[in-house]
């Protein structure tokens, strides 16, 4: 992974709002937050976004076509990613695990697929959410 130094001015901006998000946001919703420090296109910002997934700063969550910032309490070298995304409020937890990763690695292998990684994401409701409904 490339150091946050060598990042150029508009991946360090998209950075930067993706690392002040409460929650996921979309490529638009970037543009929109990014106009006045001079983003004028989509392409503006899906190209910043590419290098950032690419270099393992940002991750791409399929289900919600948003992108968050990448927790750094995980090593980077995993293939497999999981999230958790709460319904209610949108928060989102990322994880990471050997044991897991080595797991369906087996399972998927066994059947002669090569996989080069792995996005796993839980919808449901945070603990926080959940204990304000109980």
């Amino acid at each position: 992974m490339q150091a946050k130094a060598t990042l150029t001015k508009n991946q360090l901006l998209v950075l930067e709002k993706l690392e002040a998000a409460t929650g996921p946001l979309s490529a638009y919703t970037l543009l929109d937050l990014l106009r006045e420090r001079g983003f004028r296109a989509p392409l503006q910002v899906y190209r910043a976004l590419d290098v950032l997934m690419k270099e393992g700063f940002v991750h791409r969550l399929e289900s919600l076509n948003a992108f968050v910032a990448c927790s750094e309490k995980h090593d980077h070298s995993h293939r497999m990613t999981a999230f958790a995304i709460c319904d209610k409020c949108g928060q989102v937890t990322e994880f990471s695990d050997d044991a897991v990763e080595q797991q369906l690695d087996h399972w998927v292998g066994s059947t002669g697929f090569v996989a080069k990684k792995a996005v796993i994401e839980f919808r449901g409701t945070c603990a926080k959410c959940a204990a304000m409904a109980a």
